[in-house]
């Protein structure tokens, strides 16, 4: 399941990130698989620099405030957000997919069931770039405005494609969900957004909306792992 979420960063926020990455030094940074690293020319923010604490704070504030996101991921653990930066001869990340655990800095594991870019460059401010994503549905390119997110199945075949004008940044990140299985969370997104939808029309009261809801809690709690 690919969704994309609008505005997650304020105007504020984004220029706040956008300064504290002004005046980071960037760097080559290893944190991929073996097989990922043949193909990823990108470079990172590491993990000594001193504006990325508060860069992870920011972008952490702006998930737990997003209820579409929580719904469609409904995330158990968060892997602290990475940032990376696209642009001279450090263009592009080939063909690979994520690495199914990742460890969490008290040293427990994560399974990456959902991966998460957080466009942070205006897309007119540079050529290439699309996050290029194959899954069950077919091939997506994906390229947002800056503030924007687009989240999608951590098992998914993808690529950044090359830079060839101006500079990429963005914020990665990966999340383990309650539910594992990748249709089932699809179907309690799908399930989540028509009980929205019939609120707004019929109010949180209305009989059937209740017993509707009741059978979203009952799938969740069957189909949850946590």
């Amino acid at each position: 399941m690919l969704v994309t979420f609008d505005n997650l960063l304020t105007p504020a926020e984004l220029a706040a990130a956008g300064e504290q990455l002004a005046r980071s030094t960037w760097a080559p940074h290893q944190s991929a698989g073996p097989q990922a690293l043949l193909a990823k020319r990108n470079l990172q923010l590491p993990e000594d620099c001193p504006g990325l604490p508060e860069l992870r704070r920011l972008v952490m504030r702006a998930l737990n405030r997003s209820p579409l996101l929580l719904s469609a991921a409904l995330p158990n653990k968060v892997l602290p957000p990475n940032f990376n930066r696209y642009t001279g001869e450090t263009n592009h990340y080939g063909w690979h997919n994520d690495n199914t655990l990742r460890y969490l800095p008290d040293g427990s594991a994560l399974r990456t069931d959902v991966s998460a870019t957080l466009f942070l460059s205006d897309p007119a401010s540079y050529d290439g770039g699309e996050l290029h994503i194959e899954d069950t549905y077919g091939s997506h390119l994906v390229k947002l405005p800056a503030g924007s997110m687009v989240i999608y199945p951590s098992g998914s075949r993808h690529e950044v494609r090359p830079v060839t004008r101006g500079e990429r940044l963005a914020c990665y990140l990966f999340m383990q969900s309650v539910v594992k299985d990748t249709e089932c969370r699809r179907h309690l997104y799908e399930m989540d957004l028509a009980l929205m939808r019939l609120r707004q029309r019929h109010g949180e009261a209305d009989p059937d909306l209740v017993r509707l809801t009741g059978l979203y809690n009952d799938l969740l709690r069957r189909w949850s792992d946590c």
